[in-house]
């Protein structure tokens, strides 16, 4: 036998005779060759485990598709919330949503930020084991597989709100129309006579981002206007990327009569760069933002956007992951709610 060989049995986890209906769990702690606590502490998040036995363990799991039977352990009466990021009138929407649903049903809600990442770190997911909530939302963020199989094999059931990319047919979620909130929003700028159109969507590695830019570039190509690149900027969905790719595009030899941004806080961002080159919305600038948070109305002139549906959204994903927890398999595991265009003051036809 080579040394590779070797090597590669040394790594690969014991083989586990599996009883009908899957393996249990002393079957998983012979083959790991720990014991049943130390499988139960691994199923529960507990943190005195030793890092290559957790490992161990959790790949033996994920391997023989073990899932806690459902009433084995006692869940706790709380929803948990996570967001990539935790900082603006957006979240507030989605939380609202979320709060409306557990104060009916009586629970609780943990609120958790990942700084920003995309996929929640282990220390999350540990916490979550520990506490065992009812259900686990996701806002424009996603799992790893491994972490999906560790909810899954806990059964703690799971839901993605407006993912950040394909989540697969296999993941619950929730999203909005963003395609066709895009095309509404541009089609309602062509048939205001704009023809030079920019965008500010947000970043380009995510599903919403991408969706509205496609929209926007629909609405062009179907109104016969030319695509033209230079009038497209990646933001991050914060006021400052609004300012700053506003600027850029207001500052071009030729630049655009109007601005769709990909939401409302990069829209108010768009405001004060157009402010500090002495142009006036709506005479000089049109511009449409996507959301329809409260502060669009509030903004001097009210903001026309696209109202993105967050509260209710936030009231189905949470209804949704409650009713998988309750063992209700529900049809559609993948909901997209309307958007609708929403016009105020912002827009007008081109001075020029």
């Amino acid at each position: 036998m080579s040394a590779a060989e070797v090597q590669s049995r040394q790594e690969e986890p014991p083989s586990v005779h599996v009883s009908e209906g899957g393996a249990t769990l002393a079957e998983i702690a012979r083959a790991a060759g720990v014991s049943a606590p130390t499988v139960s502490k691994v199923l529960n998040g507990r943190a005195d485990v030793a890092p290559a036995t957790r490992s161990r363990v959790e790949e033996l799991l994920r391997r023989h598709g073990y899932r806690r039977r459902r009433g084995g352990a006692q869940q706790s009466q709380l929803l948990d919330l996570v967001f990539h990021e935790l900082e603006s009138a957006w979240a507030m929407e989605v939380i609202r949503g979320v709060e409306n649903v557990a104060r009916q049903e009586g629970l609780s809600l943990v609120l958790s930020e990942s700084a920003g990442r995309l996929t929640p770190g282990q220390t999350w997911m540990d916490a979550v084991l520990a506490r065992r909530p009812a259900g686990v939302i996701l806002v424009l963020s996603d799992l790893d597989s491994a972490q999906r199989t560790q909810l899954t094999s806990r059964d703690i059931p799971f839901v993605v709100v407006d993912p950040a990319g394909d989540p697969g047919d296999e993941v619950p979620s929730i999203g909005a129309t963003n395609w066709h909130g895009g095309l509404a929003a541009t089609r309602h700028l062509v048939e205001l006579g704009h023809r030079r159109i920019g965008v500010i969507g947000g970043p380009s590695s995510m599903m919403c981002s991408r969706a509205r830019i496609d929209g926007y570039r629909a609405a062009l190509e179907t109104a016969g206007v030319a695509f033209d690149p230079r009038l497209v900027r990646d933001g991050d969905f914060h006021h400052e990327a609004g300012y700053a790719c506003g600027l850029e595009l207001l500052r071009l030899p030729d630049p655009p009569t109007a601005v769709f941004t990909g939401n409302d806080l990069q829209a108010l961002g768009l405001y004060q760069a157009a402010r500090e080159l002495g142009l006036r919305i709506p005479e000089d600038l049109s511009v449409v933002g996507f959301d329809d948070l409260p502060l669009a109305r509030w903004v001097g002139p009210p903001l026309t956007t696209v109202r993105q549906p967050l509260t209710e959204m936030a009231e189905a994903a949470a209804r949704l992951v409650l009713d998988f927890g309750r063992g209700r398999q529900p049809g559609v595991t993948r909901v997209e709610l309307a958007t609708s265009l929403v016009m105020r003051s912002s827009t007008a036809p081109p001075a020029r």
